[in-house]
């Protein structure tokens, strides 16, 4: 595995949010695309026994030779895991069903909470980004994705019930820093399926702004036919449509976390 180009810590951040359906493994798999045209080594970890951001990279599922359930049950072969998306500098640990077997193997593990930590240690010196696409829920995959993350990127949906969601992950990671983490940061929070010619849309961004002002990005991805349609496609926005307002809002995006992370573009 080559060494990464870029000069700097390997950035881990996991994309989380315990409620489904808000644009999660989409702003993952189009967030690892654009860092990866940036020149920047990308690996794309899928947490999720859906495997949603698997086929949305053009993986079939069920001839995949090694899966993060491999990756968790046994964290020292981590390197034999790791394959080529196909893409340059974008590689990917993807995900089946069998992932949720294994969550329910590692409950009485040993260091269960610090499997994907242990897992991802040795490939941390290949990468400048490691992104981690989590389940919708709060279980044992996704606590084991922020113990090793650095920082997590919340998608959250233009609706109103999703600002009860946000307190709730809001509180969650709060307990992950006093008992696994405590150096976990909330990087932002990605507004996403924004549509501007509905008020609902704008009063939930408002009120994000309100309470949380420092930490929502400035980028709105916009709810878009494109962006549903790539993966169906096995491919991401940046691919399928570029010059789309969902390529151009990722893009941007990009452009704004790399600021955030104080990184060269």
């Amino acid at each position: 595995m080559e060494e990464r180009t870029q000069n700097g810590r390997c950035h881990t951040l996991a994309l989380a949010n315990q409620k489904g359906g808000v644009g999660k493994t989409t702003t993952a798999v189009s967030l690892a695309g654009e860092l990866a045209r940036r020149g920047l080594r990308v690996l794309l970890v899928d947490c999720d026994p859906q495997g949603n951001a698997t086929t949305s990279l053009g993986l079939a599922k069920d001839t995949l030779p090694a899966t993060t359930c491999d990756l968790l049950m046994d964290p020292e072969q981590a390197a034999e895991v790791v394959q080529t998306s196909g893409r340059e500098r974008l590689d990917l640990v993807p995900a089946d069903q069998e992932l949720a077997s294994a969550a329910v193997e590692l409950a009485n593990a040993e260091r269960r909470e610090r499997r994907m930590l242990d897992a991802l240690a040795p490939l941390r010196s290949a990468y400048d980004y490691i992104l981690l696409d989590c389940p919708p829920s709060l279980g044992l995959l996704t606590l084991n994705a922020l113990r090793a993350a650095d920082g997590v990127i919340i998608p959250l949906q233009c609706e109103y019930l999703a600002l009860e969601g946000l307190a709730q992950l809001k509180q969650t990671l709060d307990r992950v820093r006093e008992r696994l983490n405590p150096t976990l940061r909330i990087v932002g929070v990605v507004m996403t399926m924004y549509d501007g010619r509905t008020n609902l849309a704008q009063q939930v961004v408002e009120e994000v702004q309100r309470h949380f002002p420092r930490l929502i990005f400035r980028t709105l991805i916009p709810r878009s036919v494109r962006l549903s349609e790539a993966p169906s496609h096995g491919q991401m926005i940046c691919e399928y449509d570029p010059q789309s307002r969902g390529a151009k809002a990722y893009a941007a995006l990009t452009d704004e976390l790399l600021r955030r992370e104080e990184r060269p573009l």
